[in-house]
């Protein structure tokens, strides 16, 4: 070797003799978990049209409201309204909500919506009815040798949602193909990752939070088609605090949660399985431990997570996902979501044709949401995000 005069401990002090030293790791630092998605699961089969649809039925219902107010005597009248006389039959035993009293039925007249009973059957104590309280039907009473009933069924109905095309656009030139890079050996399956990424990130949020529109929904050359997302198909278990005898606490409290997991309990035959929640309320959730929470010397750890919250209505498995409103709970049943790709739409690569120095092409896939009952489902919201 020459001798060029240089101490070993200075070779390479000038820049021009340096080796590059790049990691081979690119790091990305924006959001793309799909918490949600990952916890539903594929689903067991596709969609065969953009307008995907389901059936869905329920039985004959076993409560009904009192729908009077002009009463002579609420602890004796025998004859009053009700919001759905076809609901009861002959032969029924009632018992008004928060009463010890029963009724059975005697008479009911559905072209004037009322119907007739007997007070304190059985030796039960009359009391006061009032206007909107609840009565629940016990079951009916049959006489030995009777004839059959009239027949009595319900209608199964059509749900549907549609399909939401969900597509991004990849451009590699020759060059960049060309050329040698650091922590990236192609280009364009790079491009392909990141793309998939993306779009994964936007189908969790349209599924908690999109919405189809009021016309022509079906899309088309001039018009977006666009899914109905869980929040929007939410009508019959919503809660807000001091909303129908609601707790008015604005801050998320345990009481509050239970209230509304045996609300959805008593209505539908559904045990909420996931709670769905943003890191405001992931935060209060977690919070629920705090007055019982106990170390010893020793510990060195401090704990301060729910995973999984259990109730005499259902154990839930706590999910923590940007895509839910801070101010919002979703209390969903699993078991009765699906996110099904339109069939042989699910995500993909497709090239496109190049004009010039270039690859081209796009990441495409085309989805729904089908949530069936949706009062199988609920969700809190207006709480605080402070």
């Amino acid at each position: 070797m020459a001798f060029t005069g240089k101490a070993t401990y200075s070779a390479g002090a000038t820049l021009p003799e340096l080796a590059e030293d790049v990691s081979d790791i690119v790091s990305i630092v924006s959001p793309y978990e799909t918490p949600l998605l990952d916890h539903l699961g594929d689903a067991p089969r596709a969609a065969g049209s953009t307008y995907h649809e389901w059936l869905e039925d329920e039985l004959l219902p076993n409560t009904d409201t009192i729908n009077d107010d002009t009463w002579t005597d609420p602890a004796a009248d025998t004859t009053f309204g009700v919001a759905h006389a076809a609901r009861f039959r002959v032969g029924d035993q009632v018992r008004p909500h928060g009463s010890g009293e029963l009724m059975l039925v005697t008479a009911v007249d559905t072209g004037a919506g009322t119907v007739t009973v007997t007070r304190g059957y059985g030796g039960s104590t009359p009391e006061d009815l009032a206007d909107a309280q609840v009565l629940h039907i016990l079951g009916n009473a049959a006489l030995e040798g009777d004839d059959a009933p009239a027949a009595r069924f319900t209608t199964r109905v059509r749900k549907g949602n549609w399909t939401q095309i969900f597509t991004s656009a990849i451009r590699v030139s020759g060059s960049d193909l060309a050329v040698r890079k650091v922590a990236v050996s192609d280009e364009l399956d790079y491009q392909k990752q990141e793309r998939l990424r993306e779009l994964l990130r936007d189908l969790e949020n349209t599924v908690v939070n999109g919405i189809a529109p009021v016309s022509n929904p079906q899309g088309g050359e001039s018009v977006r088609r666009t899914m109905r997302g869980i929040l929007p198909s939410l009508t019959t278990n919503v809660f807000s605090p001091g909303a129908d005898g609601f707790p008015a606490d604005t801050d998320l409290t345990e009481a509050q949660l239970n209230l509304a997991l045996r609300s959805i309990w008593e209505q539908a035959s559904s045990r909420i399985d996931t709670l769905v929640v943003n890191g405001k309320q992931k935060r209060r959730i977690n919070s629920f431990l705090t007055s019982g929470r106990a170390y010893g010397p020793a510990d060195t750890s401090y704990r301060d997570l729910v995973s999984v919250y259990e109730s005499d209505f259902g154990v839930c498995r706590v999910i923590l996902c940007r895509a839910v409103p801070a101010d919002a709970v979703l209390l969903l049943d699993s078991g009765r979501i699906d996110v099904l790709p339109l069939a042989g739409r699910s995500f993909h690569y497709k090239p496109l044709a190049s004009a010039g120095d270039y690859e081209a092409g796009e990441v495409i896939g085309e989805y729904t949401l089908e949530l069936r009952n949706e009062n199988a489902h609920g969700f809190i919201t207006g709480l605080s995000i402070s």
